[in-house]
C-alpha cells in the first residue's frame, strides 16, 4: 500500500470512528449492510445518516457518508446517483480521489464522455502512477466518441415479451442449434419467495423459461418446473451439452454474515429439474462462485470469482469437468484485468464472450469477444454499439448463425436489466450488370459464370434484356466469363472489397458478334502511314484479350480508308495497316495462323448502325456512306462520314481452330 492510501485509510477509519460516536447505531448499521453486500439497505441507511449530517463542522463526515452512498449505487447500477454522490464527496473535500475515478466510471455509464474524461484527467493528475483503471476510462470515452454514428451491423431489439417490470436477465438456450427454449433469470413479482433482496431491492431472482411455438414464436414465459427455485436467488446458468443437467448460481445468504454466491447443479428428468445440489470447486467458502458457462464439448467449466490468485476484483477461471483435481486455472492477463470480468459464454473452443469494466468500454460492463491466437493467448475486441452501450450490457447467448440474446440496463433509469435480442444480419454483396454487343444492344440468355478462389462456382442467365445479378463473398478475387449464342466469350476480373458493408458492383460485358465485322476502336495511325502509334495500345492489348479468351477463334483483321485517294493507293496503305495489327497480335503471343490481314481501301463504306445513330443523330440507321451519300451532306457531316469510315474492324472467319 502506498504512502498516500495509507494516509487516507486512516483517515477513513477515523472518520468513521467518528461518525459512529456521532450518530450512534444507524452509521454502524449502514456499514454493517455494506460489509454484507445489503447494498439496497445500506444505501437507505446512510441516505438517513447523510441528511442528519446539516452542520457547517459536519461536511467531512457527509463527504465520508456521500462516498458510501455513491457505492451503493454504483454497486446497483444506479449511475446517475452513483456520479452525484461522489461528486457530493468530491464537494465536501472526500480526502480519497478514488472518488474522482468512480464519479468518472459512473459518468460515463450516463453517456456524460466528456464529464467523465475530466474526472479521469483530475484523478491522473493525483496519481499518475496508478494508471490502468483511468487511462483504460478515458480510452473508453474516446472510443464511445469516435464511434458515434458508426455503429457495427448488428440490429439489436427490445425482447419485450420476456421482460417485466423488473429485472430480467442472464439469457440461455438449452440447445443452440434449435434455439427454440430460452431459459433466463427474473425478479418479476411472481417468483418465489416474498422477501425482498437486500442487495438489490427486488425480490429474489428465479429461474424462468420460454418456448416456441409450431410456428417459431415465443410463448409468454413461465417459471422453470421442478424443484430448482426457492426463496434464495437463483440464476445465471448453463446447459451440459445435451441438455440433461443446469450449472446455475445461487446467492448464500446468512444472518449477520456476507452475501456470497456459489454454483449449483440440477438435473433434468421428464422436462423437470431436480433440487439443486452444490458443486465445489475449491474449500474457500469466504470466496464467490458464479456465472457457470459449460465449453460445448462438455470438458471445461468457465465461472467468475474473487478468489486470491486473481488479476483483481471478480476474474474469470474453469476448471475441467472430466479430471477436476489439479485443473482449475485463471484465464490469464489477456482476458482478466484489475476491474471485472464476467458472465463468460463459450462459444467453441477458440471463441469465448464475456463482460468486462476492466477493458476500455463505452461505460459499464461491455461485451466482448475473445479468439483464441496461435500462440495461446487471446485476441478481446469490444463488439462495439449497438450490442454495448453507456449501461451495463452482459450475459450473452448465441443460436442459429450470429443471433442471440443478452441482457442490458440501457434506457432504464432505475437500473434494471432486461433482454434484448440481437442478429448480424448476413452482408448484402451483389455483383450485376448488362451484356451487350458492340452496338450497346441487349445481348438476350446470355451464360455468365462466375469462379471465387474461394472455390465458388456459379452460373446464371442473363435476362431479356440482358441484366444479370449475383450474390458474392467479400474479400474474393472472381473471374467471371459471359457468352452468349453468335457471340465470342468476354471475360472479367474483380476482387470484392473487405469491408463489413453492404455492396453492390457494376461490371458490363460487350460480346463481339461473330457474324458481322466488329470495329476495333481507338486505333490510330500516323497520316499517310502504316505504323500504329503508341495510343493504340490499349485497345490492341484488349483485342489480343478477346482471342486469348477465345481460343478457337481464327479472324481476319481488316482495315478501311476513306474515299480521298485513288483505289490502288488505298488498298495498298489498308493493307499495310491491317498487316500492322497483325504484327502487333503476333508480338503479345498470338498465333499467326489464327490471324489473317486484308486492306479494303474505300471499297467497303460503313453502314451506320443503331449505335452510330445515337452517336450521330444525323445519320439514320440503315444509311451507307457512299462517295455519293457523302457527298450530299455539310463540310462539317462529310468530316464525320470520312472518319466512320476510316476503321479497323475483324471479322470471325472460323470457331473450330485447333478442336480436332
Amino acid at each position: 500500500m502506498d504512502r498516500t492510501k495509507l494516509i487516507n485509510t486512516i483517515l477513513l477509519v477515523l472518520a468513521l470512528v467518528v461518525l459512529g460516536g456521532c450518530r450512534g447505531a444507524k452509521l454502524s448499521e449502514a456499514n454493517e449492510q455494506f460489509a454484507r453486500g445489503e447494498y439496497f439497505e445500506a444505501q437507505k441507511t446512510y441516505r438517513k445518516v447523510y441528511n442528519k449530517l446539516t452542520k457547517r463542522e459536519q461536511r467531512p463526515q457527509r463527504g465520508m457518508v456521500a462516498y458510501q452512498m455513491g457505492l451503493c449505487y454504483d454497486k446497483l447500477g444506479m449511475s446517475a446517483r452513483a456520479a452525484s454522490a461522489f461528486g457530493n464527496a468530491i464537494r465536501y473535500e472526500y480526502p480519497d480521489s478514488t472518488a474522482l475515478l468512480l464519479m468518472g466510471k459512473n459518468l460515463q455509464k450516463e453517456a456524460k464522455y466528456a464529464q467523465a474524461e475530466k474526472a479521469y484527467r483530475d484523478y491522473l493528475d493525483r496519481h499518475p502512477k496508478s494508471t490502468e483503471e483511468a487511462e483504460n476510462g478515458l480510452a473508453g470515452c474516446r472510443m464511445a466518441l469516435e464511434a458515434k454514428g458508426h455503429p457495427s451491423r448488428y440490429i439489436v431489439k427490445n425482447a419485450k415479451l420476456f421482460n417485466s417490470r423488473r429485472a430480467d436477465y442472464a439469457p440461455m438456450f438449452i440447445d443452440p442449434q434449435q434455439a427454440d427454449v430460452l431459459y433466463f433469470t427474473s425478479t418479476n413479482e411472481k417468483v418465489q419467495g416474498t422477501r425482498k433482496s437486500e442487495i438489490t431491492g427486488m425480490k429474489k431472482g428465479d429461474i424462468w423459461m420460454s418456448k416456441t411455438n409450431e410456428k417459431g414464436e415465443w410463448q409468454r414465459p413461465e417459471t422453470a418446473e421442478g424443484e430448482l427455485n426457492t426463496e434464495m436467488d437463483e440464476g445465471v446458468i448453463s446447459f451440459s451439452p445435451d441438455g440433461s443437467m443446469m450449472y446455475l448460481s445461487r446467492a448464500r445468504r446468512e444472518p449477520n454474515a456476507n452475501t456470497g454466491v456459489e454454483i449449483y447443479t440440477s438435473t433434468r428428468s421428464d422436462a423437470k429439474w431436480s433440487a439443486p445440489v452444490k458443486f465445489e470447486i475449491t474449500a474457500d467458502t469466504i470466496s464467490s462462485y458464479g456465472h457457470p458457462a459449460v465449453s460445448p464439448d462438455g470438458t471445461w467449466l468457465y465461472f467468475t470469482s474473487d478468489m486470491p490468485g486473481g488479476s483483481g476484483g471478480k476474474d474469470l477461471w474453469r476448471i475441467n469437468l472430466k479430471e477436476r483435481q489439479g485443473s482449475l486455472e485463471n484465464m490469464g492477463e489477456f482476458i482478466n484485468t484489475p476491474g471485472d470480468e464476467m458472465f463468460p459464454y463459450v462459444r467453441t473452443d477458440s471463441i469465448l464472450y464475456f463482460a468486462s469494466d476492466g477493458h476500455p468500454g463505452f461505460g459499464g460492463l461491455d461485451l466482448f469477444k475473445a479468439t483464441l491466437t496461435p500462440s495461446g493467448g487471446w485476441k478481446v475486441e469490444n463488439m462495439g454499439q449497438p450490442m454495448n452501450s453507456s449501461a451495463d450490457d452482459f450475459g450473452i447467448t448465441f443460436g442459429k448463425g450470429e443471433s442471440g440474446f443478452f441482457s442490458t440496463n440501457r434506457n432504464d433509469g432505475r437500473g434494471y436489466d432486461h433482454i434484448y435480442s440481437f442478429i448480424l444480419p448476413d452482408l448484402e454483396i451483389w455483383i450485376s450488370g448488362w451484356v451487350l454487343d458492340k452496338d450497346e444492344e441487349p445481348v438476350p440468355n446470355a451464360v455468365i459464370r462466375i469462379v471465387g478462389n474461394d472455390g465458388s462456382n456459379q452460373k446464371a442467365v442473363a435476362k431479356p434484356d440482358g441484366s444479370f445479378r449475383f450474390p458474392l463473398q467479400r474479400g474474393i478475387s472472381y473471374v467471371m466469363l459471359a457468352g452468349a449464342k453468335g457471340y465470342l466469350n468476354a471475360k472479367q476480373e474483380f476482387t470484392s472489397d473487405t469491408a463489413e458493408e453492404d455492396a453492390e458492383y457494376n461490371v458490363d460485358f460487350i460480346l463481339a458478334s461473330i457474324n458481322k465485322p466488329v470495329v476495333v476502336d481507338n486505333i490510330f495511325y500516323d497520316f499517310d502511314k502504316a505504323t500504329l502509334r503508341p495510343e493504340s495500345k490499349a485497345a490492341l492489348d484488349s483485342l489480343a484479350q478477346v482471342l486469348r479468351d477465345n481460343p478457337n477463334v481464327t479472324i481476319e483483321m481488316a482495315s478501311h480508308t476513306d474515299r480521298w485517294g485513288s483505289e490502288e493507293y488505298n488498298i495498298n496503305l489498308s493493307g499495310r495497316r491491317a498487316k500492322s495489327v497483325i504484327d502487333y497480335l503476333i508480338s503479345v503471343g498470338i498465333k499467326p495462323d489464327r490471324l489473317q490481314s486484308q486492306g479494303y481501301g474505300k471499297s467497303r463504306p460503313k453502314t451506320i448502325t443503331k449505335k452510330l445513330a445515337r452517336l450521330h443523330p444525323q445519320f439514320k440507321e440503315g444509311d451507307v456512306l457512299t462517295p455519293e451519300y457523302i457527298e450530299a451532306l455539310t463540310e462539317e457531316d462529310q468530316e464525320v462520314a470520312d472518319q466512320i469510315n476510316r476503321r479497323t474492324e475483324f471479322q470471325v472467319l472460323s470457331i473450330d481452330y485447333r478442336m480436332y
